[in-house]
């Protein structure tokens, strides 16, 4: 059995957006401290792999959102190593709401190990096994799923350039996996607003988009002051629900840096429940919708 690790979070206002729910990206943030936590109780710290001349770097998260949490909630997140390959390895995280023990959101992120000094993968010492997984090695692991392939974009995607700031950089020097989902949502507002259906708009109609999933792939680090352009898309529009694709990319070197496959629902801004796409809404989002 590998070694879990439990954290309790008490939502903040600053976490919630408009809707007063917390922003997907947050979620993400409560795994990535209980991770940390998880890796110091099983004897590797910050100053631990400091010492190791290690690091760990996310290359993919996937995260299912099953029920919103709010302002004042508890959340208790769960989290542990799935397993171990050459120099990867997968940790799974459960959030629980504190009081009622439902589970309201789970995950996944898939880690490489690196020697920090050189940013190259480093291979995962028996005796860093034995510590996330003390009764013993896990058994195999199934294959790792592909990321899908996204459709091409038409060529009215949306795109927004925006540049990297201090806020969005972490301890490595560079912006934190959890920031991506940042710029994934605000992307997809944005994209909406020039499609005509600001927020506003949506409220007017008493409609609100909710994430239900997202999966992200990061591929490429960026850094303090980097110029992005951040491209979305949709397809697979169904009576209410569509996926969204967002790609980000440094125009600087052609580089890619993450890709993400989002899955909305467009739900009653009171109940919470999912409802039709109106027909105006998809007759002014037709554009972005790849074939």
């Amino acid at each position: 059995m590998p070694l879990t690790h439990v954290r309790r979070f008490r939502v903040r206002h600053h976490e919630c957006n408009a809707h007063e729910q917390v922003y997907p990206a947050v979620y993400m943030r409560y795994a990535q401290e209980a991770a940390f936590d998880a890796s110091a109780a099983a004897g590797y710290d910050m100053d631990r792999y400091e010492e190791l001349d290690r690091l760990w770097l996310a290359r993919e998260t996937e995260i299912e959102y099953l029920h919103p949490l709010r302002y004042g909630d508890s959340v208790q997140v769960k989290t542990w190593v799935v397993d171990f390959r050459r120099v990867r390895s997968v940790r799974a995280y459960e959030f629980r709401h504190a009081d009622s023990g439902k589970l309201v959101a789970h995950a996944t992120t898939d880690w490489v190990h690196l020697v920090l000094s050189t940013g190259r993968p480093a291979y995962i010492s028996p005796e860093m096994r034995a510590g996330f997984f003390p009764e013993g090695p896990p058994p195999p692991a199934p294959a790792r799923k592909r990321f899908p392939a996204s459709l091409a974009p038409p060529l009215s995607a949306f795109r927004q350039n925006r540049r990297t700031e201090w806020r969005d950089v972490d301890a490595a020097g560079h912006v934190n996996n959890t920031v991506y989902l940042s710029y994934v949502e605000e992307c997809a507002l944005q994209a909406l607003s020039s499609h005509g259906w600001p927020l506003s708009r949506l409220q007017d109609e008493g409609l609100a988009i909710a994430t239900r999933s997202h999966r992200i792939e990061y591929r490429q680090p960026a850094f303090l002051d980097d110029e992005l352009e951040v491209t979305t898309w949709l397809s697979d529009l169904q009576e209410t629900t569509a996926i969204r694709h967002t790609m980000i990319t440094r125009p600087a070197d052609g580089a890619q840096i993450s890709r993400a496959r989002t899955v909305h629902a467009w739900v009653d801004l009171e109940t919470g429940k999912p409802v039709t796409i109106p027909e105006s809404l998809r007759a002014d989002i037709a554009p972005a919708i790849a074939e």
